[in-house]
């Protein structure tokens, strides 16, 4: 059954023969041939052209037939009718019997390349056979030249002849004791055997060879009709006789069927056939991927259900080796129907057929090769033992044998269906990869919840795990080393977006997707209002819910970092990254996923010594020996017992426990056995240990070189303090220098609003103290609606400084973090003016307007209030608007930015990475939109404030207006709203304070509390 007959043989020259000559490939131990002959080989024998219909070409035949009689064509008719059934009746080479189905492809062939048959001219031509030449060659003579030939007595006696000798000896049939060969006799059968006997033909003088392939020939059990093995007569041996007999004597419907029967040492070998992966079988058939058993298989000394019964436990096995088998060969590419691993090729598409097996399930697959090459070693081993037959092998002994690894085959079957083979055809490489490292992760979990009976399950897991998450650890390695995600797959859970370049502004927030975000980033660590839109798309792909590589959620935010890090690190001209010696040092450099297994050897390495220590630890076993003997000896001297030997025994009995001599002694015992297995508890504390410290050293090491990098070779901190320095007005004289020339134009009834005039006025102040950032720094001025600017405070709305950030500190100092200083600046800018515009009113001018109109006063204002005492009531309320901008002015500029920014700068120092600092950035920006009170939740307060900053606006016009250019009723106006918004932000500032909801404020609440009157 195993050998190829001839036609195979035949057919297997003719193709390597065709492969050559089509491809002119002469080596047929070439890869290229061996690819050819597998694939011509695979056409051969799985090719998608129905068989012929026999029928159909009869009915073509009789079709012809008819329409040549039709025709009156007869000679042609009788010849065609003739010539098809002489050539269906005749046999064919390598082909036994006639009307074969060859017989029958090759008229379908002749009658599809056939043209019109009844329009041809056609004379039958005698053919002559053509007649073996006799060999009249006298062979006898020239071998027997040169010998001496003695006739013997009787020259004239005829030679003897084999034929004659072998048809005598063929008439005469050879008994069973004569030809060696026991007749299968059951007990039913004895009485129709008596008298029958076996037929055997053999060559004369010969009878060792016989006998020796008589006991080594297996019997064609295979065979339909096969003859009967010889077996003992015993009971026990013919079970199967014995039950049959009784269910035919008991049913009298009972109707017994031809059975094929077989020995047990066949079924042993079929067995370990099928868990080698052998397809072609007897006994157990392959349909459609599931492996059945033959129904008319039984053993002599077994009934059929028992039999039945074991090989289907045996056929489920069996299933299991075939269906990962089947993916093994898959995946490596020796599949003869090529379709994504673990799918059905029905259900896969063309486009994914033609892609190779990604990486993971590549190592995935190379772990399960591992194992599959040590089970079917055991086979092996188990196959040669029957060989050898000296002991006997039974199917039970064989089964409980491999009972372990049918367990562990079971388990990788489980993980193999839930992992691979129930994932949908349409799902991407990445949730493949991750779902098959989660499932091999929670198989660890559930195996190793069972306790020490599932260590062998747990081992073998683990090793798939470590061999199947090497791509992974590779991939990152590549990424946090090189700075190159190197995934052509696509399997990686993490992806590059190729359309931002490095050296975008954008490329820390777009430049990778995480595919396998389960988890929502906490609230706190988002920015709100207008900070929040710049948190990148980390935070947008934070809503979404994708399964999670479970093994690297402690370390994702490390390798994005140190990933991110070292490619823009890459991309940056800094010194540090230049070294002439790269190369060698990362030759000699260990992968992430050596470093891994050499911390997880180190880890679980229990019990292993050199041999030096072997013999101390001889030695201190024969003194803790003598120690415990004289221990034991004295202990059994308290109950009068004097026995040395007891004494030995006990010390030896007890010596390997580590606790013996505690426990004798009364010293406490602590023992730590965590290191001897991969416990669920100690798999998690082995990649806490073994794993993420490698990962987190590297992290540490890019994000800080390219911290580094930045704060020394692109002056990162130096731009931090430059926004804090024009954007918050911290360089008080530059900026002072800028904001009084416009405040000037304005107290003159100028025009200010000239983008020329402000440009130079900036250069001009900035260029003298700042001439760095003079090239950097320049102001626009922003379309307004001309509804908003009603009030005069809002006559600086649309006032905008721009400040040009190089790449990459851009990333840090983006444009909405600009949008935030600019919303900062501008209130600080009317605090200013506000603070101005009291700074610069005099006195005197008030005084002498008031003279000037006193000498015209009429009599009708003698009556109304003096005019000594209205300037007295402006004196006081300008002291009392001064007070309430200067407490605003002095808690805005201290203890808001100088202090938020003394803390800003700390962080700074101690961000480790540059997501770090960019949060850190965001935080302080922050804080200061929400205490300079621009949050759209306080917005009242703010609203009242811009109140009080208008009315002081409003009462500088009116001052520098001079005495009696407005009515004395503005000045109680003034006066009431002036109390009514001072109040109000007193009680609401209060209310904050005791709450605790805001303690910042409770230094302005204190200020504008002490020059609040009580009317």
């Amino acid at each position: 059954m195993a050998h190829w007959s001839r036609f195979e043989k035949e057919l297997e020259l003719e193709t390597r023969r065709l492969i050559s000559h089509f491809t002119a490939i002469q080596d047929e131990e070439d890869q290229n041939f061996q690819m050819a002959l597998k694939f011509t080989w695979s056409n051969f024998k799985f090719h998608h052209f129905l068989d012929v219909n026999r029928h159909n070409v009869q009915r073509s035949i009789n079709g012809i037939h008819e329409k040549l009689m039709v025709h009156s064509d007869l000679s042609k008719a009788e010849s065609w009718i003739r010539l098809t059934e002489e050539f269906l009746s005749s046999p064919l080479p390598n082909t036994e019997g006639t009307k074969t189905d060859a017989h029958y492809s090759m008229l379908a062939l002749l009658l599809h390349l056939s043209d019109s048959p009844s329009n041809t001219n056609y004379c039958e031509r005698p053919r002559l056979k053509e007649t073996e030449k006799e060999d009249k060659f006298d062979w006898a003579k020239y071998l027997m030249e040169g010998e001496d030939i003695d006739t013997g007595p009787f020259p004239d006696t005829p030679d003897w002849s084999e034929e004659e000798s072998e048809e005598e000896d063929s008439q005469q049939p050879l008994s069973r004791e004569d030809s060696g060969i026991q007749v299968d006799r059951t007990p039913q059968e004895d009485h129709e055997q008596n008298d029958k006997t076996v037929q055997v033909t053999w060559t004369v003088g010969e009878p060792d060879s016989r006998a020796w392939l008589e006991q080594h020939i297996v019997t064609s059990y295979w065979v339909p009709n096969s003859p009967r093995f010889p077996h003992s007569l015993h009971l026990h041996s013919n079970l199967y006789n014995v039950w049959d007999q009784h269910l035919y004597n008991t049913g009298p419907l009972y109707l017994p069927e031809e059975k094929s029967f077989v020995t047990e040492t066949q079924v042993i070998r079929e067995t370990l056939w099928l868990f080698s992966g052998v397809k072609k079988l007897f006994i157990f058939q392959h349909n459609d991927g599931k492996v059945t058993v033959r129904n008319d298989v039984v053993v002599t000394h077994l009934t059929n259900n028992c039999l039945h019964s074991v090989l289907e436990h045996i056929a489920a096995y069996g299933q299991a080796v075939s269906r990962l088998q089947k993916f093994i060969d898959e995946v490596t590419g020796h599949s003869t129907e090529p379709c994504p691993p673990g799918l059905n090729s029905s259900s896969s598409s063309s486009k994914k057929s033609s892609e190779p097996p990604f990486r993971t399930y590549q190592a995935f697959v190379w772990a399960l090769y591992k194992y599959f090459t040590s089970f079917k070693e055991e086979l092996s081993t188990i196959e040669k033992d029957i060989i050898a037959k000296d002991e006997t092998v039974t199917l039970s002994s064989v089964l409980e044998r491999l009972s372990p690894h049918l367990a562990q085959i079971t388990m990788l079957h489980r993980v193999f269906c839930t992992g691979v083979a129930e994932v949908p055809a349409e799902t991407p490489n990445v949730l493949r990869a991750s779902h098959l490292l989660n499932t091999l992760y929670k198989a660890i979990i559930e195996y190793d919840s069972v306790g020490e009976a599932s260590e062998q399950s747990v081992a073998l897991l683990f090793s798939l795990w470590v061999e199947t998450v090497r791509p992974y650890l590779e991939i990152v390695d590549e990424w946090i080393v090189h700075g190159h995600l190197f995934d052509p797959a696509k399997e990686f859970i993490i992806q590059r977006n190729k359309d931002v370049p490095v050296n975008h502004r954008d490329f820390w927030y777009a430049t990778y997707t995480l595919y396998s975000v389960s988890e929502t980033v906490e609230s706190e660590e988002r920015l709100s209002d207008a900070a929040s839109g710049s948190s990148g798309g980390e935070q947008a792909s934070s809503s979404r819910q994708h399964t999670m590589v479970s093994f690297l959620k402690p370390v994702l935010k490390q390798i994005i970092m140190a990933g991110k890090s070292m490619q823009l690190l890459k991309n940056l001209d800094c010194k540090e990254t230049e070294q002439p010696d790269g190369s060698s040092r990362d030759a000699e450099r260990k992968s992430l996923y050596t470093l891994f297994l050499e911390s997880v050897q180190t880890r679980l390495r229990y019990g292993e010594e050199s041999p030096t220590n072997m013999v101390t630890e001889q030695q201190a076993t024969k003194k803790s020996l003598i120690k415990m003997q004289s221990i034991v000896a004295r202990h059994l001297e308290l109950d009068d017992i004097h026995d040395p030997l007891l004494a030995i025994n006990f010390a030896r009995l007890y010596l390997e426990q580590n606790d013996f001599h505690e426990k004798f002694s009364g010293g406490s015992v602590i023992l730590d056995r965590s290191s001897e297995s991969v416990t669920c508890q100690t798999f998690e504390l082995t990649l806490r240990s073994c794993l993420y410290p490698h990962i987190e050293r590297r992290y540490i090491e890019c994000c800080g070189n390219l911290m580094r990098t930045l704060k020394k070779d692109y002056r990162l901190l130096g731009y931090l303090q430059a926004m804090r320095n024009y954007f918050l007005l911290e360089a008080g004289d530059t900026m002072y220098d800028f904001y009084t020339a416009i405040f000037d134009k304005v107290l003159e009834k100028e025009s200010w609003q000239q983008l020329a005039f402000l440009n130079v006025q900036l250069q001009e102040a900035v260029g003298q103290r700042h001439p760095e950032d003079s090239s950097r720094l320049s102001i626009f001025l922003e379309t307004i609606d001309p509804a908003r600017k009603k009030q005069p405070v809002n006559n600086l709305d649309g006032l905008t400084l721009s400040y040009k950030v190089p790449w990459p500190v851009d990333i840090v100092i983006s444009s909405e973090c600009q949008k935030i200083y600019n919303q900062v600046f501008l209130l600080l800018l009317q605090i200013k003016w506000a603070k101005y515009s009291l700074d610069t009113l005099r006195f005197s001018d008030l005084t002498v307007a008031a003279k000037r109109q006193d000498g015209g006063q009429s009599e009708e204002s003698t009556a109304k209030e003096p005019i000594n005492q209205q300037i007295h009531r402006m004196f006081l309320l300008r002291v009392k608007l001064m007070h309430f901008v200067n407490s605003l002015h002095n808690y805005i500029m201290t203890r808001i930015l100088h202090s938020t920014g003394l803390e800003f700068q700390h962080q700074v120092q101690e961000a480790k990475d540059l997501d770090q600092l960019i949060k850190i950035h965001y935080r302080y920006l922050s804080t200061i939109h929400d205490r300079c009170l621009l949050r759209e939740k306080v917005s009242f307060v703010k609203e009242a404030i811009m109140k009080v900053l208008n009315l002081v606006l409003i009462f500088s016009d009116r001052w520098q207006a001079g005495f009696g250019a407005w009515k004395i009723e503005s000045i109680d106006k003034m006066e009431s709203d002036f109390k009514n918004c001072h109040m109000f932000l007193v009680t609401i500032l209060n209310k904050a304070v005791c709450r605790g909801s805001f303690p910042h404020l409770e230094s302005l609440a204190l200020s504008l509390m002490a020059g609040f009157e009580q009317c």
